[in-house]
C-alpha cells in the first residue's frame, strides 16, 4: 500500500461486541471486553500504516437506555481500560482525546480521561479520538450554541458563521475531516457518528463482527479505499486531468 494513498483519518463504529457475546454463548460484557481486544489490534496497524488519526465510537448518547448491568460494566471497563493502556499509549506515541458530553459520567471515570489525555498529550504518531457519549448532532448544536452566544455577546457577526467557522469551533478541529469511515457487524448506516466531519467520506460496512476485526479486516478496508476515485464534487476526467 502506497502510504500517500491511505487515509489520513480513519473513522469506525464498532459494532457488533453484543452479537458476538451470543454467537460466542457468553455474557454481553464478554463481547465489550473482546472488543477492546480488538481496538487494541486496530490502534497498533493504523500506527503501521501511518494513519495519523482513528476515532472510534464508544459509547453513544442513545446507548444510555441499553439495560442497566450492561452501561455500568461498560463504564467500568472504560475506566479500566484507560487506566490499564495509558502507558503503552505513551510509549507507542498516541495522543488520546475523550470527546463527548463528560457531564453524565462519573468523577473517577472523568478523573481518568483526564489523567490518559495529560499523560498522552505528547504522542505525535497517532491521534486516537474516543468518542464518548457523542452524537453527531450533539457536536453541531454545541457549535451552533457558541456562535449564538458569540453573536448575542458581540464578538460574531452572523456573516462570520461559515463552515470553516463551525469547524473550528469543533473538538477536533486540529484533526483531518474523515477520510474513510468504517462500520462493522453488518448494519448499514452512520448512526448519528461525525456527521459533520465525515461529509466526503469514503463509507465502508463490514460483515464482521468488532471483537473479530483484525489486521487483515482493516488492511482489507484500506485496500478498498485505496481504489475509490474521490471526485469531491468534480469529474472523473477532472481528476484525471489533474493527476497527468
Amino acid at each position: 500500500m502506497e502510504a500517500d494513498a491511505l487515509p489520513a483519518h480513519v473513522a469506525i463504529i464498532m459494532d457488533g461486541n453484543n452479537r458476538w457475546a451470543q454467537l460466542h454463548h457468553r455474557p454481553r460484557l464478554a463481547g465489550h471486553h473482546a472488543g477492546a481486544d480488538a481496538l487494541r489490534r486496530v490502534i497498533r496497524q493504523a500506527i503501521v500504516r501511518g494513519i495519523s488519526t482513528l476515532s472510534v465510537f464508544a459509547f453513544s448518547s442513545e446507548n444510555w437506555s441499553r439495560p442497566r448491568v450492561e452501561v455500568d460494566g461498560l463504564m467500568r471497563l472504560f475506566e479500566k481500560s484507560l487506566r490499564d493502556e495509558t502507558a503503552a499509549l505513551v510509549e507507542h506515541g498516541v495522543r488520546i482525546r475523550i470527546i463527548g458530553d463528560r457531564s453524565a459520567f462519573s468523577a473517577r471515570l472523568c478523573e481518568a480521561m483526564a489523567v490518559a489525555e495529560k499523560a498522552t498529550c505528547r504522542g505525535d504518531r497517532l491521534t486516537l479520538n474516543v468518542l464518548a457519549n457523542y452524537g453527531g448532532r450533539w457536536h453541531i448544536t454545541a457549535a451552533a450554541q457558541q456562535a449564538a452566544q458569540l453573536v448575542r455577546s458581540g464578538e460574531l457577526e452572523p456573516s462570520m458563521i461559515s463552515d470553516e467557522w463551525l469547524s473550528q469551533a469543533s473538538p477536533l478541529a486540529d484533526c483531518p475531516d474523515v477520510d474513510l469511515l468504517i462500520r462493522t457487524g453488518g448494519e448499514q448506516r452512520i448512526s448519528n457518528f461525525l456527521l459533520w466531519q465525515s461529509a466526503y467520506a469514503e463509507l465502508i460496512f463490514s460483515d464482521v463482527l468488532w471483537p473479530d476485526f483484525d489486521e487483515i479486516a482493516f488492511d482489507g478496508c484500506l485496500n478498498t479505499f485505496v481504489t475509490r476515485e474521490r471526485r469531491f464534487g468534480r469529474t472523473s476526467e477532472q481528476i484525471k486531468a489533474q493527476i497527468c
